[in-house]
């Protein structure tokens, strides 16, 4: 199997999948719940304003076309009178109507504007609020297809939802206001219209009007069924450009590993299957789209004539002057330019509607309950006595299998320095997680000390956050909550004093400092914000020799009450430093 038939697999399985929780969730459900996060956001009063100053506006815009077609009577009809007095008066009607209609649409457009402006940051503040509630976003990203690309729901698809919700909402206001404003004019134009079959005259009654609305209602079908599939298929495209941006910002974060190994030509290789699945899904979309044009342009097109046609039998029968016909003529083609807002919309609709389920199903995803299914038990999490850390018979579950720790009743006390002795094949960064409560699924019971704050320090790279150095010593304190003095201790500490200048520098520090440096600035924010426990995943053991000293004569002078539970082997020069030694082992019955 190919890279791009694996990923356009991986696509597609995540397109279904939202299908599927599109179908479940219900199209009202989703609307109701984005509307109900954009009445509880700060903006929600500005965006109920704004809305009713977009309807008052385009209330007035419709009264506007309407003088404006009575308008078109009167002119047509001083021309065909010659009647040069007359035609001078509608040339300075139509200046008063045109300027009121220009200042409106002028409003009308910064109004909607503003409108899309507000909903991207009701909306984004939602989501990203929801997002970065505690441990949702690590949930989240292990929940399957809705933790697929979170950056691109909540940045490029929330944007194209605002956008198009508000061109789309203000033109179906539009519309309708419209419609309802011409249909009385067709009626009254057509109300006493009648076609002769034989010797007998049959009335019907606002023939114009029901004209409209059934060669209106005959495009909006005919376009639903041709363009009905744009759907899944814009939904498919921005799942595989989410890919392909993904493996772009991959590739970047990682340019020096990838030149080392002389990878490029492989990496290339990836891109060009997400390329490829990327074109291959705007492909099938312009399919889509040129079928529905198909529809969309023939009745444009024909929209050319058929207002003359049908206004026809009424002007040739003497019942409307040349002028009537001009304004019946223009009246229905508001009326069915009106009703025709589903055709000429349909490709924006889809659009939207595959916009809509990508983010209304990743905000239903951050605010239910990230508990899995996967697993029947969980562990309990409760708050123990303060100063003790309390761990009974402790199990963790993973699809990889069953680990557990062999001692059943655990006590640790601050100030204890514990390892815990992993047996090859067990998951010690899942017993990582399980501690720190990210990965809950398992059995046994954990009592974390009542008060204390819990420090945890991952495998690896540590994570160091954009901003300055003393913002990263910080995090995710502010700054303010430590001094100068304090900041340039922990630094002399750590052997970073040549960083001592730039300690009010913004940089990208992840790849300003070398790894060891990375690391050192880790254990300097331990030590300065001292922490009453600590749990590591072997972190130790990635350190150089003099790092690991400096590290070690920290943990049993400044931080002497700090509790240490390190997760891995011992590392050489650490051995006298651990008073205690626990040990994860298969749990029986488990896969080897």
């Amino acid at each position: 199997m190919t890279s791009s038939t694996r990923s356009g697999s991986a696509a597609s399985a995540v397109i279904d999948a939202e299908l599927a929780a599109a179908r479940e969730a219900g199209f009202g459900r989703q609307i109701g719940s984005l509307l109900a996060a954009l009445r509880g956001s700060p903006v929600g009063k500005v965006l109920m304003l704004l809305a009713a100053a977009i309807v008052a506006v385009v209330l007035a815009t419709g009264y506007g076309q309407v003088r404006l077609n009575i308008w078109n009577k009167n002119f047509f009809d001083a021309l065909s009178r010659r009647d040069f007095s007359d035609f001078r008066l509608q040339l300075g009607v139509f200046v008063v109507i045109a300027g009121g209609l220009l200042i409106l649409n002028v409003a009308q457009k910064w109004l909607v504007e503003t409108l899309k402006l507000r909903l991207r940051e009701g909306l984004v503040r939602d989501l990203v609020g929801h997002w970065m509630l505690p441990r949702r976003a690590f949930w989240l990203a292990h929940a399957g297809a809705m933790g697929v690309n979170p950056d691109q729901r909540m940045s490029d698809d929330a944007h194209n939802l605002c956008n198009l919700s508000a061109d789309l909402a203000v033109g179906l206001l539009q519309a309708s206001i419209l419609f309802l404003s011409f249909a009385g004019i067709l009626w009254v134009l057509s109300n006493d219209f009648s076609f002769r079959i034989g010797d007998a005259d049959y009335g019907v009654p606002g023939f114009m009007l029901w004209a409209a609305m059934l060669y209106a209602g005959a495009g909006s079908l005919l376009s639903y069924w041709v363009g009905r599939s744009l759907i899944g298929r814009n939904s498919e495209r921005y799942a595989r450009e989410a890919d392909l941006r993904f493996a772009l910002v991959r590739i970047n974060e990682h340019l020096d590993g990838i030149s080392l190994a002389a990878g490029e030509a492989d990496e290339k290789r990836r891109l060009d299957a997400h390329l490829d699945d990327v074109l291959g899904a705007m492909q099938r979309l312009v399919r889509g789209l040129t079928n529905l044009t198909w529809v969309t342009a023939s009745f444009g097109w024909f929209t050319t004539v058929a207002p003359i046609l049908v206004a026809a039998p009424l002007f040739f029968s003497g019942k409307i002057s040349f002028g009537g016909l001009i304004a019946a003529a223009a009246a229905f083609t508001q009326a069915q330019s009106s009703l025709r807002w589903f055709v000429d919309n349909f490709s924006i609709i889809a659009d939207w509607r595959a916009t809509l389920l990508r983010v209304a199903n990743f905000r239903q995803a951050l605010v239910a309950n990230h508990q899995q299914v996967d697993f029947a038990s969980r562990i309990e999490y409760v708050q123990g006595e303060a100063g003790v850390l309390r761990i009974d018979d402790l199990q963790l579950e993973s699809p990889a299998g069953r680990d557990r720790l062999l001692e059943s009743a655990i006590e640790l006390r601050r100030g204890d320095r514990v390892l815990i002795a992993a047996e090859p094949g067990t998951g010690k960064t899942l017993l990582f997680r399980g501690l720190a409560g990210l990965w809950p699924w398992g059995s046994g019971r954990i009592a974390n000390p009542a008060g204390e704050a819990m420090a945890y320090m991952p495998r690896g790279t540590p994570y160091l956050p954009s901003g300055s150095l003393r913002e990263v010593l910080a995090y995710p304190a502010t700054t303010t909550v430590y001094d100068d003095v304090q900041y340039t201790g922990v630094l002399q500490r750590l052997g970073l004093e040549r960083l001592l200048p730039q300690l009010d520098e913004t940089r990208r520090w992840d790849r300003e400092l070398s790894q060891d440096e990375q690391q050192s600035l880790a254990f300097a924010r331990v030590l300065l914000q001292a922490p009453p426990w600590l749990i590591v995943d072997d972190a130790l053991g990635s350190l150089d020799e003099d790092v690991l000293a400096r590290v070690l004569d920290i943990l049993r002078h400044e931080l002497a009450q700090t509790g240490v539970v390190h997760i891995g082997a011992s590392v050489q020069g650490s051995e006298a430093f651990f008073t205690r030694t626990l040990h994860l082992v298969k749990a029986r019955g488990a896969p080897a």
